[in-house]
């Protein structure tokens, strides 16, 4: 690909879905054009309305970064990529910058640097919010507001016309598995069901991407299952799905690929296949006395025998010797540090002529938890690192959300959803 060319902005409302903006001191005005082969020019007017092509990205970021007052420096230099139409899991402890980025993409904040397109379109771009569907963590509803209501207020807000409204309603509801209750008031609501009409808000203007934070939290076993099969649903359709969770299990189950951050970057970023490419290894679990198999194995030959291993995986062993391949014992079990079936059948063959049963033969590989803890694992000390970005100084601020109305919102007592948020189209 060759170098992006750079152009001047000499309209501060033009924005070419070609290009990225550049946030930050020096920036003076410039944009920087990507190749043509992502991107097509649609222009709307004078606010340039970018639309994907199939196979680009959905979220492309480079370079974020976010300093608050008191020099925290939330994000240090976090590069993003989200494909169109995948579901794409955001993890990370407590302070690692996951909602600091989060607020960047719905412009709540302004990063200190970025450069990068969402949805086709420069990071910031605002119009760009009326495509996305987005349930903040710590969301809240109008207490007297019913569950129908609720999505009648914010799809207002977001520019769905009344019509649209009203067929659309009892279809999320229905959805979410809150039919029944859509005419209860939410302070009746379960922290469960304010999660499932939470998702529902976010689905209500149809949009091409959809950003949740914490979306099954609070949430049964049951509720979590439907949730799961939801988002299924929505990249079946086609939607960009991006989920900021804490749940590592639950996003193993759904997510395509995964960014792990700490400490404000970005530690990993993948499908979970290609993050543990060099960590997978069979499994021989025996029955009886291990020592006898290991015996057997050891004597084969074929594989760099390590003995006792102190846990279940080879991670921090030094390498093979040349050609082979690491194998040890841990509890019951045989380890063996290859992936390859072929590797492995000679030691099959070998413990079954020695009459060592076999109980069951398993392909292993790390879980997200596993890499979880190992990103956040210092390898210096071994410990966990600190909270927050350098210095364990993160933190978190927030703001009027542009565009998409759920956050940080109180509405008058007695004002009709219908009154407030009126007919008119687009992104406020």
């Amino acid at each position: 690909m060759s170098e992006p060319a750079t152009a001047k902005n000499t309209d501060a409302t033009w924005i070419g879905s070609l290009g990225t903006r550049t946030y930050g001191a020096g920036a003076q005005g410039m944009v920087q054009v990507a190749s043509a082969n992502e991107f097509v020019d649609q222009f709307s007017g004078s606010k340039g309305v970018g639309k994907l092509l199939a196979g680009s990205w959905a979220i492309d970021l480079t370079n974020v970064s976010k300093m608050y007052k008191g020099k925290v420096h939330a994000l240090r230099g976090v590069d993003v990529r989200v494909a169109s139409g995948e579901i794409f899991g955001l993890l990370g402890p407590n302070g690692a910058g996951k909602s600091t980025l989060v607020k960047i993409l719905m412009t709540i904040i302004k990063p200190s640097n970025a450069v990068g397109t969402v949805l086709g379109n420069s990071v910031g771009h605002k119009p760009t919010l009326a495509r996305i569907g987005y349930l903040p963590e710590h969301h809240r509803f109008p207490d007297y507001l019913t569950g129908a209501q609720v999505l009648d207020f914010y799809g207002g807000l977001t520019g769905v016309a009344k019509a649209t409204r009203k067929q659309r309603i009892p279809m999320l509801l229905e959805l979410v598995g809150m039919k029944d209750w859509a005419n209860q008031a939410v302070k009746k609501y379960s922290k469960g069901m304010r999660q499932r009409v939470g998702i529902a808000q976010a689905l209500m203007a149809d949009p091409e991407m959809v950003i949740l934070d914490e979306p099954t939290d609070g949430v049964d076993p049951v509720g979590r299952r439907d949730i799961r099969d939801l988002l299924m649903r929505l990249k079946s359709q086609g939607k960009t799905v991006f989920i900021n969770s804490h749940l590592l299990s639950e996003l193993e189950m759904v997510c395509d690929r995964v960014a792990i951050m700490v400490q404000g970057k970005v530690a990993m970023q993948g499908t979970v296949d290609d993050l543990t490419i060099k960590q997978r290894w069979y499994e021989i679990e025996c029955e009886g006395d291990v020592a006898i198999a290991a015996r057997v194995i050891a004597e084969l030959g074929v594989f760099d025998w390590r003995g006792t291993l102190v846990q279940k995986s080879f991670a921090g062993m030094a390498e093979a010797a040349a050609g082979r391949f690491l194998a040890g014992t841990f509890e019951s079990s045989i380890l063996f540090g290859t992936d390859e079936p072929g590797a492995v059948q000679p030691c099959i063959d070998a413990l079954r002529s020695k009459g060592v049963t076999i109980r069951q033969v398993n392909r292993r590989r790390p879980s997200l938890e596993d890499l979880f803890m190992q990103a956040v694992t210092d390898p210096t000390t071994g410990g966990i690192f600190k909270p927050g970005a350098r210095g364990g100084a993160g933190a978190n601020v927030g703001g009027s959300l542009h565009g998409n109305p759920i956050a940080n919102l109180d509405v008058p007592m007695g004002m009709k959803p219908d009154v407030v948020a009126g007919e008119k189209g687009g992104s406020r």
